[in-house]
């Protein structure tokens, strides 16, 4: 199959989250399954572009990526040489897949795919969520699912969400959705071995005693704030907290820290990948996911992979992943209770080895890339070949 996927952002824009590393490993997978697989998105990187070719495809891991740029209006991705591609070309393909919603690349997509007769499928990915559209840009997002995303929506050949919760968010606006195919995200099982290449303050870090891994954006919805509250009863642990800060959260964090009296223990790493991150899972005593709202929770899965047992609130979309296999434990996210879970995973290593051990298992049978294409190759050739809504 020929198959397009659509995407605001892609690598090497990591700053932008798990759905930029969710989509390539599924875009990789499929065309390793030897499909003909193609991304368009934009160059966007923060306030420049990347250094990337622009306006032909880039080889990447067997995908054909091409990348456009947004001259203006680039809180939405606008960027009309991707409209003009997608005009020229969404006819070729046999597949749409758009990744995310509110932003003018997926509308642009969803619109050539209908007038070329071509079926698409919406992968929210996280954002169709009535809490997160009530505390963000509450007019704004009204406006657009109103006057776009509904029609949009509807009128898909499918809807991918990546966990139950996710369905449920979903549903709950009360749309007249088509297919809804509930698939997860994949993780790659084989990490870089722990030690090679590891940078010096990661080196420090590791021989320093116990500590609690947060992994991922720094952010408001992630519930770090709740996690450094939680953080006085994880006596003798620190807590690192390796990701970016696009928002410039981490005053707002530190003063918690400060209040909490546990600033001596809390340690911004920034973003981190590769060595490092793999060095990170493998060292931490436990890593906590304490997010507010979580469509899936992607650095579950990378945990699991590296057997670091975990603990998660029950508004991450994995959550019911982590009860099921018994990699670690689902905790209501208040900080007594948060704080409880946590000083119980230090007391007892043994146990926690024995749920990191499960998770690897489960991460390795139910979670490979390959294993989550073959599902989504399932829903393309369910939806292959029928005329756009």
């Amino acid at each position: 199959m020929k198959i397009l996927h659509v995407a605001a952002s892609y690598l090497p824009a990591v700053r932008y989250g798990g759905t930029i590393v969710s989509v390539h490993g599924l875009a990789r997978a499929l065309s390793a399954r030897g499909h003909d697989v193609h991304v368009f998105t934009t160059s966007v990187d923060g306030p420049r572009d990347a250094e990337v070719p622009h306006g032909k495809p880039v080889d990447m891991d067997g995908v054909n990526v091409w990348y456009f740029r947004s001259p203006r209006l680039r809180r939405i991705y606008w960027a009309p040489d991707l409209a003009e591609a997608l005009s020229a070309q969404v006819a070729g393909f046999d597949v749409v897949h758009t990744h995310a919603i509110y932003l003018w690349p997926m509308w642009a997509a969803a619109r050539a795919a209908r007038r070329a007769n071509v079926p698409y499928i919406v992968s929210p990915r996280g954002m169709l969520e009535r809490e997160l559209v009530a505390q963000k840009s509450p007019l704004m997002k009204g406006l657009w699912i109103a006057a776009i995303e509904r029609h949009n929506l509807e009128r898909a050949a499918a809807i991918h969400v990546t966990s139950a919760r996710e369905l449920e968010e979903a549903a709950a606006f009360g749309f007249n959705l088509p297919r809804i195919f509930t698939i997860p995200n994949g993780v790659d099982i084989a990490t870089p071995p722990p030690g090679q290449g590891v940078s010096p303050g990661v080196s420090q870090l590791l021989g320093r005693g116990p500590f609690v891994l947060f992994l991922g954006r720094v952010n408001w919805k992630k519930g770090l704030d709740r996690l450094i509250a939680a953080m006085p009863a994880a006596r003798g642990a620190s807590l690192v907290i390796a990701g970016n800060d696009e928002d410039g959260y981490q005053p707002v964090l530190e003063g918690i820290a400060a209040r909490a009296g546990v600033t001596g223990r809390v340690k911004f790493m920034g973003m981190v990948h590769g060595a490092d991150k793999a060095a990170l899972l493998a060292g931490a005593r436990v890593l906590v996911l304490p997010s507010y709202s979580e469509n899936f929770g992607n650095v579950v899965l990378e945990a699991m992979a590296a057997a670091c047992p975990v603990i998660v609130t029950p508004e991450v979309g994995v959550a019911d992943v982590v009860a099921d296999t018994g990699s670690g434990w689902v905790v209501e996210g208040d900080p007594a209770r948060l704080g409880h879970a946590i000083a119980r995973m230090l007391e007892d290593p043994d146990a926690a080895r024995q749920m990191g051990e499960r998770g690897r298992a489960a991460a390795r049978a139910r979670f490979s890339w390959d294993a989550v294409a073959a599902r989504m190759e399932s829903v393309y050739e369910s939806i292959a070949g029928e005329p756009a809504a």
